[in-house]
């Protein structure tokens, strides 16, 4: 594959649209392609967002994220690496173990978040997956501040997530090891002999599987992942839904530089160690508001809605304390129609005196104010292997 389609972090190298490994398949199984992140992504397949979406909640769906960012950081001390990461992520990376996953922040100065990746330790490296909108700017970021023994390198490899309550089995078949492993677990599987990262997480509060895989060897992977009857090729359409009905942020909607970890409702991934008191408190991007607010709490919150009728309401759609006020009070930051539950769902950023469930505002929608109501996150229930 050539660098130019796929795998650079470098977007002035195409004149297009970017490529993935898994490209020919999409369009031999008559995926909707749109533009997306500088990729040519599949937005759905033949059988619709709908089908797709609740296949995924009772079956397994199979979903190509070979856009995401991956990149590995080396030294020659492995601790050096780790430490090196904490001075710009509020995580316990020192104390991750070899086989396991974290999710984590990077923050700016002013204690935004740049963006939100996973981190996993593999023997002495660790492997960052990272948003596709920002991985040329976060390889950049991390060149810049850490130290010379620490090296980024970007992997050239493809991305794909198997996800739902039948993901195990079907990947069981093929690397029956994976059946042993546990949520944010991570591990080197060889699978159809190529050698994969493996983590078991995803992105649809559903049970599940991301796999890296040499890009040429993609291809081969998914049709065996396909060949079982319970597995069904999603794409990016389903993918926004299940992670909106499971409570999860998108980068540069709910979450960006303009939103703390504790007003997203992130700060359950800042543990003790880091927080104040800690062995290693502090010491990240924007440690001092962060702290402050983990304290007191955040001035607004990020909070789940549900709308009242069968409309959805989108993201951008300003919120009103009532009919007759003048100016909003808050604003969807995610909707769409939730297809597990039948109805429309929200997320939204609020003040915290209005962010309690049972608030009821009205959200404006084609110049009308639809009633809507905060609820608690997420709007479906994680069925993540813990044990």
């Amino acid at each position: 594959m050539h660098a130019d389609t796929f795998g650079t972090f470098d977007d002035t190298l195409a004149s297009g649209p970017r490529r993935t490994p898994l490209h020919a398949l999409h369009l031999r199984r008559g995926a909707r392609m749109v533009p997306f992140s500088g990729y040519d992504m599949p937005l759905h397949y033949p059988a619709g967002l709908l089908k797709e979406h609740l296949h995924t909640r009772a079956g397994a769906g199979l979903f190509d994220v070979s856009h995401m960012g991956q990149i590995a950081l080396h030294a020659d001390d492995p601790a050096d690496a780790a430490r090196a990461l904490e001075a710009l992520i509020p995580a316990d990376i020192l104390g991750l173990r070899s086989g396991r996953q974290r999710y984590g922040l990077l923050t700016d100065a002013a204690g935004g978040i740049r963006d939100d990746l996973m981190v996993a330790r593999f023997g002495d490296r660790l492997v960052l997956v990272v948003n596709a909108a920002n991985k040329a700017a976060d390889l950049a970021h991390l060149r810049a501040n850490l130290p010379a023994a620490v090296t980024a390198t970007p992997l050239d490899r493809a991305l794909v997530a198997l996800q739902g309550p039948a993901a195990e089995a079907a990947l069981a078949r093929l690397a029956p090891e994976v059946a042993a492993m546990r949520f944010m677990d991570a591990a080197d599987i060889p699978i159809l002999g190529q050698d994969c990262l493996v983590t078991r997480s995803g992105y649809t509060g559903e049970d599940g599987f991301e796999i890296s895989v040499p890009g040429f060897a993609a291809e081969a992977l998914a049709e065996a992942l396909l060949a079982d009857g319970s597995v069904m090729p999603a794409g990016l359409g389903a993918r926004d839904s299940l992670r909106l009905e499971a409570g999860l942020c998108l980068h540069g909607s709910d979450i960006g530089p303009g939103t703390t970890p504790t007003e997203a409702g992130l700060a359950w991934a800042i543990p003790s160690v880091r927080r104040a008191g800690g062995a290693r408190e502090g010491g990240f991007p924007g440690a001092a508001r962060i702290l402050a607010e983990i304290a007191a709490g955040p001035p607004r919150r990020r909070v789940g809605l549900r709308p009242e009728g069968r409309s959805p309401v989108r993201a951008g759609a300003p919120l009103f304390a009532d009919a007759a006020a003048p100016e909003p009070v808050g604003i969807v930051t995610s909707g769409g129609f939730g297809p597990s539950l039948g109805a429309p769902v929200a997320m939204a950023m609020l003040p915290i005196a209005l962010a309690a469930a049972g608030t009821r505002l009205l959200a404006e929608v084609r110049g009308q104010r639809l009633p809507v109501q905060v609820v608690p996150l997420p709007f479906v229930p994680a069925g993540f292997k813990r044990g």
